[in-house]
């Protein structure tokens, strides 16, 4: 399977908002057909979002580790 770049997320979701805006358009001016072929691109338009967000990259915010069973640091003077 062919996974949509990552990096493309911004125009992909610009391609999605115009065929809204086309969908709409065309169902104001009652062209059926193309409300139709517009709701399958949309659907895949939406597909490609859903493939990006579910393999984008997720962080996880771990704490330092802190050292066990370590002697005391001693004073740099020698003390």
């Amino acid at each position: 399977m062919h996974w949509p770049d990552p990096a493309l997320r911004a125009r992909i979701v610009d391609i999605r908002d115009n065929i809204i805006a086309r969908i709409a358009e065309a169902e104001r001016e009652g062209w059926l057909g193309e409300v139709e072929g517009l709701q399958t691109t949309l659907a895949g338009a939406n597909d490609k979002l859903s493939q990006i967000d579910r393999r984008a990259p997720r962080t996880v915010d771990l704490p330092m580790p802190t050292p066990h069973n370590q002697p005391p640091k001693s004073d740099v003077r020698g003390r």
